[in-house]
């Protein structure tokens, strides 16, 4: 996958725009009793703790509840929405989740991301920037709370053509420099 290569295609962060501790936060989203059963559908989930309400309420959640794996696509897509990853993401290699609370059908969730560590080595064109992460509901309690582990675009590196040759070359944001111009 290739970084953008003309302003204005993305408004994520690259790499080298995080910072250890930096902390990113979504708006929040409802989770909907239809939002449950379009998931059960497309995930084949079917278990009555999601689907049949009677049977939930007999059970300690006393409802139904929200799929894990429903929270925690919510919650990625509530993190993209943030704009932090719009076409600086190579991948996400790691997703570490905990569930810790249920999501009844009418909560709201957001997520919490915080840069616990980056590592530039991969490559010199990406970095890993591993995020701590925390979904919320309405109440600030933590839901889900885990790790992911990111693959980011990194600044272009400037590349030298021999002895005082410059070459122009676009960064990721499609700004021109010359060579021995020192990168953003």
């Amino acid at each position: 996958m290739k970084p953008p290569e003309h302003a204005g295609l993305h408004r994520g962060k690259l790499f080298d725009e995080f910072e250890v501790g930096q902390v990113i936060r979504s708006e929040s989203r409802t989770v909907t009793a239809d939002d449950i059963a379009a998931f059960a559908k497309l995930s084949g989930d079917f278990n009555p703790l999601h689907t049949d309400e009677a049977y939930a309420r007999s059970t300690p959640f006393r409802g139904r509840i929200a799929h894990g794996l429903l929270v925690q696509s919510i919650a990625s897509g509530l993190a993209n929405q943030t704009g932090v990853f719009d076409g600086t993401t190579v991948a996400v290699l790691e997703m570490v989740i905990r569930y810790a609370l249920p999501v009844h059908p009418g909560d709201e969730v957001r997520i919490e991301l915080v840069v616990r560590a980056m590592d530039p080595e991969p490559a010199p064109r990406r970095g890993w920037v591993r995020f701590g992460t925390s979904v919320r509901n309405q109440r600030g309690e933590v839901v889900i709370e885990g790790e992911w582990l990111t693959l980011m675009h990194r600044r272009r590196p400037v590349r030298r053509i021999g002895r005082g040759a410059e070459l122009e070359t676009p960064d990721v944001e499609g700004r021109s420099r010359a060579a021995n111009d020192v990168a953003p």
